[in-house]
């Protein structure tokens, strides 16, 4: 990490996420037979080996939550309650409407039918994902207070066990996108409950063997390299899939980047406000308008890889969420710093 508490590869993932498409997009044209090859290791539309690449980089993601914190949900219970209220109450729904809106009526001429429909479903599931990761980072940047976003990602994490499906489904639903309920349940199994099962026996057994210094200052660090390279290779791997979509399309990137790019100046716009409104400090206001504003954008992936396998617009949409977050998180960041006067 740097002194401003980002690292390199966080502060540019924009760049590295470009180098990957163009990446992918040379592979998928220049190579098809990979592309053939990596679509033999899929299992009920499940592509195994983009499955283990995002285990690799949520897996270590969720071993820094300790889900004891749970017990301090009554310290700040107001930014708890105005953070859950944002992430599923309001977020999802916003997403929804502003997608619609842009996909449906304002580039309506730019954009065919079907891949309409393509981009407002991988928006849906963007949208109904709030961040559990690079949170901590921006919590970090704006001196948020740690304890406190450590409940929030945990609480999180959680409550996107019992809500994510249903409300995905209720949305898809509404735009008359057909809902492969099975898929989006085994989606859910395969990339929250096995990794979070996964890391919460792992901390359990680290620490009681050899103590919560070791876990944080050894154990965890030694998945970073391997977190990296998963992204990257994730990102190659679905442009490739994706080559023939944005070589036909490519305008359409910047396209599906502005209902995002809206959706999250809003829902940061409005935590913030309302934590201001709420008289709370600004330790606790800016990681409560964070965490709704950024995105759960590996879980998105993976579903929209797992239930759209043959719709690779879909997981587009919600790679685009990537492409645009760190950039867009970085000036909200320099916001929340520059008013942070005006919290008592």
């Amino acid at each position: 990490m740097n002194p401003r508490g980002i690292s390199v590869f966080e502060k540019y993932l924009t760049v590295f996420v470009l180098i990957c498409m163009i990446l992918g997009v040379m592979v998928g044209t220049w190579f098809p037979s990979v592309v053939l090859f990596i679509k033999k290791f899929e299992i009920e539309s499940v592509n195994m080996i983009i499955a283990v690449l995002i285990w690799l980089m949520i897996y270590p993601m969720m071993l820094k939550i300790d889900f004891k914190s749970i017990l301090h949900v009554k310290d700040n219970p107001k930014g708890l309650y105005l953070t859950w209220i944002i992430n599923w109450v309001i977020k999802p729904f916003t997403m929804y409407l502003i997608a619609l809106f842009f996909f449906k009526v304002v580039f309506s001429n730019w954009i065919p039918v079907d891949l309409q429909n393509d981009y407002l479903a991988g928006a849906i599931l963007l949208g109904a994902a709030p961040c559990t990761a690079m949170v901590f980072v921006w919590s970090h940047l704006t001196k948020g207070n740690p304890a406190y976003t450590l409940i929030q990602v945990a609480t999180n994490d959680l409550i996107v066990l019992l809500l994510y499906v249903p409300i995905v489904g209720l949305l898809l639903g509404i735009s008359g996108i057909t809902i492969p309920y099975g898929t989006l349940f085994l989606s859910i199994v395969l990339f929250v409950v096995i990794p979070l099962l996964l890391s919460y026996f792992t901390r359990t057994i680290l620490i009681k063997r050899k103590g919560i210094e070791y876990l944080n200052q050894k154990f965890i660090p030694k998945f970073k390299e391997l977190t990296i390279i998963g992204l990257l290779l994730t990102l190659i791997l679905i442009f490739s899939l994706q080559s023939d979509l944005i070589l036909s399309f490519p305008l359409h990137i910047l396209l599906i980047a502005v209902p995002l790019i809206l959706q999250t100046f809003l829902i940061f716009f409005l935590g913030y406000y309302l934590s201001y409104k709420m008289k709370l400090t600004h330790d606790i206001a800016s990681p409560s308008a964070m965490i709704g504003a950024s995105n759960f954008f590996e879980l998105s992936v993976a579903v929209a890889i797992s239930v759209f396998p043959l719709s690779p617009a879909v997981s587009l949409a919600t790679i685009v969420g990537v492409l645009v977050e760190v950039p867009v998180m970085l000036l909200l960041v320099k916001i929340s710093n520059r008013t942070k006067h005006y919290f008592k």
